[in-house]
């Protein structure tokens, strides 16, 4: 089954972890996922000196990857910049393309930029971009995976004393929904959950699966995961797809999976897990390292008569 690695928030800068950075590099030398998605905040104040650094990591990435930017990849003190140049940093020292596409033979992942320079932390899709995105899912061969990537979150996660969404996220959903999209990657509140476009945007339709990454490689954990660190493991086939959430486990000084969700794909119908045919039973969990062995006690003595 092909596979996806999705990080969120590295923020390179002061808040970054260089040794939970290595142990994601290293999750992806285990696991060889077919693409790594990084849905933005590379940085934690848009210094070139940050964004060489992440350009730094994602060329040790050694399979194919997509990244795109966050809010905090914007300047927020060099004003000058933030206003009539807010993405000069990241396309000279990072890359040139906001909002990269990448394809293969089984999926199309599509990144969408949704930070600005107008705002702090608030982001927002473009109907242009919503246009182009439209463009390029209904070229797109009916069973190809359809996955799209922005930084800033279409459903807010739990317990967020204001919860907000990026702006214009009901007529994206819409969108996507209709064009038959997958899976929205997504970060920017530093949690890692799981929720589906019918529970805030219902319209009858199978839902699209709605993924957030936490923070990954920083100390700004935030709720229930506040100096936790998460990521997020997607695999998938013609009939289903199985989100898993892994976390930084010091104790084990590596990431290690927390909990798995499985789901049927949109174009399942009836859309149960019953109906996938062939599949009777969840994917089976990724390979881990082996404990070590434990002698086996002694035989006991007989008891006497």
């Amino acid at each position: 089954m092909p596979i996806l690695l999705h990080c969120s928030d590295v923020h390179f800068g002061p808040p970054h972890l260089p040794n939970v950075a290595e142990g994601f590099l290293a999750l992806i030398d285990s696991q060889r996922p077919d693409l790594v998605v990084i849905s933005g905040d590379l940085t934690q104040r848009a210094k070139p000196e940050q964004f060489v650094e992440a350009r730094r990591f994602v060329d040790r990435i050694p399979v194919p990857s997509l990244v795109v930017p966050g809010n905090h990849d914007v300047p927020m003190y060099r004003v000058w910049e933030r206003v009539f140049d807010p993405f000069g940093a990241y396309r000279k020292h990072f890359s040139s393309d906001l909002e990269p596409v990448y394809r293969d033979r089984e999926m199309l992942v599509i990144g969408i930029n949704t930070a600005f320079n107008w705002t702090i932390k608030g982001g927002r899709i473009t109907s242009h971009r919503l246009r182009e995105v439209g463009e390029l899912l209904a070229a797109a061969p009916g069973q190809l995976f359809k996955v799209v990537v922005p930084h800033h979150d279409l459903i807010p996660p739990p317990n967020l004393e204001r919860p907000r969404v990026l702006a214009n996220s009901r007529r994206a959903m819409a969108l996507f929904a209709a064009s038959g999209v997958d899976l929205v990657l997504s970060g920017h509140q530093h949690q890692a959950y799981i929720g589906t476009s019918e529970e805030f945007y219902p319209q009858g339709t199978p839902p699209v699966i709605v993924v957030h990454s936490g923070t990954t490689t920083s100390s700004r954990g935030r709720g229930g995961e506040r100096h936790l660190n998460t990521c997020n493991r997607i695999e998938f086939d013609a009939g289903s797809l199985t989100v898993s959430h892994y976390a930084w486990q010091p104790a084990l000084d590596r990431f290690a999976e927390q909990s798995r969700h499985w789901y049927p794909r949109r174009q399942i119908s009836p859309y149960t897990l019953e109906a996938i045919a062939g599949t009777p039973a969840a994917p089976a969990a990724p390979a881990v390292p082996a404990a070590p062995a434990v002698p086996a006690a002694p035989p006991s003595a007989p008891a006497a008569p």
